[in-house]
């Protein structure tokens, strides 16, 4: 008699506990839903089990019968479609373009192992707590109309044939000897199988490539791939693969949505420390504008704090069988902090490539812009209370808001989003962002409208968007530099690749002023480019000018250098019988033409330089600017001036 109140007492206090449990979970997870009490259906997963007495508890052979045969019930009826199966609650899908709902997770048998206490229940054995977990799976399927989990693990076992691993060879210009490559490497990799049998990875894995196999997950076969498109600023690359063989019984992934902030998320792929598939799971932890490490571009990014390695990079994130994100970087000196590019810069970049068969970019202002927070320059520029923004203290000349938008304006909206004083927009929920997204998700050549403060009067303009272009590139990948030779003299374009050539720590150990340029200058020509003089190939006819390396080239014969191309064309058409080049610092070089000329076979020959030129200026010149570049007429202004065209809001 003792022993059977004992088990009945038990049986009360784990009912109580699904209850209780059961009850908070629908509370909790309906209203970060954004459902409504009206779209839930009165019969819930607590009213079965409550429903049931403890005399009718008796009668069942075991309660693990009883449990399963509650879930087996179809108990929840979704108000707006057809009775879900037993132990699935769904709120209704989002959209691409329209944020969905998130997926709140109800399974019966889910949350029974969930709410497990062993210090209550020690009698179950685990045979049944996987017999619940596996049955709760049968009630859902993929995209793809097979069963899947509730968890972010189960359905990755449907996404391992879709991941592959990428093994390159890739060889890295060298800038200080820049007619020669570095040693070949080894890089490894990640990536998956997308739509029209293409491969997603990471730019990083497959930069500067020479040679691209990949291998499927249970595969002993590599496969050749060709790079078709790659995006360095996004870090994103598109591989395909001829052979049919290699598609046969592959699927491929479909893109999902940005996820929740504490949504689970699965990262697959093959990280260092093993040769096999590898899977990592996390939650979303911060979604905001990043740093890409690889092509130094700020772009949203997604931080979870599931473990990123390198090998990881390139492989998907996924949520159900969805995916979100792909795997590309980490925070050094941290732990469990990881990085994932989203599905909007994922579909950016796709549409890139789609639309003009070749990757383009990521818009900019070509603004540089300062917070208002402080409440005496918000009354120094006449901003009204309720009106926020930030101040525009630089414009890139080369870009069409250089024509619409004066230093002093303050930038109040964006396409019609407020931007607050301190430069952010509202996101979703309480999230907010840096406003430098909403431009960036622009493709090159779209319009976009500017609501801007200028003289206590509120200006609406419409300026023409395109990717920025640096006078010092950030990156050069997948392409050999420039240089030209001419009496032992190396000229080659600044770059931040050659800054590189000076170590990890190049900031401070590369030459202060090429640095400080190549960080701060900006374009002011189409085409233009900082011309230095590299190093000095010893020889007699240039003694004494070996310490003159590492400046930038001004003139040539009194012409003002405008890049390497123009450089070149200056020393060759020489007809006097000096040649002078005009160095910074003021300092000179000064050659007899003929002379060095008949030098310049000689030094090449010692030094084994196969050419005194680079390829690429020996070829036609390319245009200055693309289409998208072009600025608008003026004579056509896009300007409403109205007080009324911005509605204030409040602080």
């Amino acid at each position: 008699m003792f022993l059977r109140t004992q088990m009945s007492s038990a049986r009360r206090v784990f009912r109580g506990r699904i209850e209780g449990y059961l009850a908070r979970q629908f509370s909790l997870q309906n209203v970060a839903g954004g459902l409504s009490q009206e779209s839930i259906p009165s019969h819930t997963a607590s009213d079965n089990f409550s429903s049931c007495t403890l005399g009718e508890l008796g009668r069942k052979a075991s309660l693990n019968e009883h449990i399963l045969d509650c879930h087996r019930e179809k108990i929840v009826r979704n108000s707006r479609g057809p009775e879900l199966n037993a132990g699935e609650f769904s709120a209704l899908g989002r959209s691409r373009s329209n944020f969905r709902l998130s997926r709140v997770r109800a399974t019966c048998r889910s949350q029974v192992v969930e709410a497990w206490n062993p210090r209550v229940c020690h009698g179950f054995s685990r045979a049944f707590v996987r017999e619940i977990s596996a049955s709760s799976r049968k009630d859902r399927v993929s995209s793809h109309g097979e069963p899947i989990g509730t968890d972010a693990y189960a359905i990755t076992e449907l996404a391992l044939d879709s991941v592959v691993k990428i093994f390159t060879m890739a060889s890295s210009p060298n800038y200080f000897l820049p007619w020669q490559n570095k040693p070949q490497r080894e890089i490894t990799g990640s990536g998956f199988v997308i739509s029209n049998r293409r491969i997603l990875t990471n730019a990083h894995v497959v930069a500067d490539q020479t040679y691209v196999v990949v291998r499927k997950h249970g595969s002993p076969t590599k496969y050749r791939a060709e790079v078709q498109a790659v995006g360095h600023e996004c870090d994103l690359a598109l591989l395909r693969i001829e052979e049919e063989e290699f598609w046969q019984g592959i699927r491929s992934l479909q893109l999902g949505d940005i996820p929740y902030l504490q949504e689970s998320v699965a990262v697959v792929g093959y990280p260092q420390g093993g040769d096999n598939i590898s899977v990592t799971g996390g939650v979303v932890s911060r979604v905001e504008p990043t740093q890409y490490v690889h092509g130094a571009a700020h772009l949203m990014a997604i931080q979870i704090d599931a473990a990123i390695n390198p090998g990881n990079s390139g492989g998907p994130a996924l949520m159900e069988d969805k995916v979100v994100g792909v795997a590309f970087q980490n925070l050094a000196g941290a732990e469990n902090i990881g990085y994932i590019i989203p599905v909007p810069i994922i579909d950016h970049f796709l549409e890139d490539v789609e639309e003009r068969n070749r990757y383009v970019g990521f818009c900019s202002l070509g603004l540089t812009c300062q917070a208002t927070e402080n409440a005496q320059l918000r009354e120094h520029l006449n901003m009204a209370p309720g009106l926020t923004g930030v101040l525009v203290s630089k414009i890139q000349k080369l870009t069409d808001t250089y024509q619409w938008i004066k230093k002093d304006d303050v930038l109040l909206a964006f396409d019609g989003s407020p931007i607050a004083n301190d430069g952010t927009v509202h996101f979703r929920n309480r999230e907010r962002i840096s406003f430098d997204h909403l431009v960036s998700m622009k493709k090159a050549g779209e319009k976009a409208r500017l609501t801007v403060l200028r003289e206590g009067n509120t200006l609406d303009v419409h300026v023409k968007l395109a990717p920025l272009r640096p006078l010092v590139p950030i990156h050069q990948f997948d392409r050999l530099p420039s240089y030209f030779i001419f009496a032992g003299l190396v000229f080659t374009p600044l770059t931040q690749p050659y800054l590189h050539e000076y170590g990890e720590d190049w900031y401070n150990t590369s030459p202060r002023r090429l640095c400080n340029r190549a960080l701060t200058a900006t374009l002011e020509k189409p085409g233009e480019q900082l011309v230095i003089l590299s190093q000095v190939l010893m020889d007699e006819i240039n003694a004494g000018y070996e310490r003159l390396a590492e400046l930038q080239v001004m003139k040539v014969n009194g012409v003002e250098v405008h890049n390497l191309r123009h450089l070149t064309e200056l020393v060759e058409s020489c007809t006097s019988s000096s040649l002078r080049f005009d160095l910074d610092d003021g300092r000179v070089v000064v050659l007899n033409f003929r002379d060095a000329k008949e030098a310049s076979l000689r030094i090449l020959q010692r030094h084994r330089i196969h050419s005194h030129i680079s390829l690429d200026l020996l070829q036609p010149p390319t245009a200055d600017l693309e289409e998208w570049e072009i600025p608008q007429k003026l004579e056509t202004p896009e300007v409403d001036v109205s007080s009324e065209s911005f509605p204030r809001v409040p602080l």
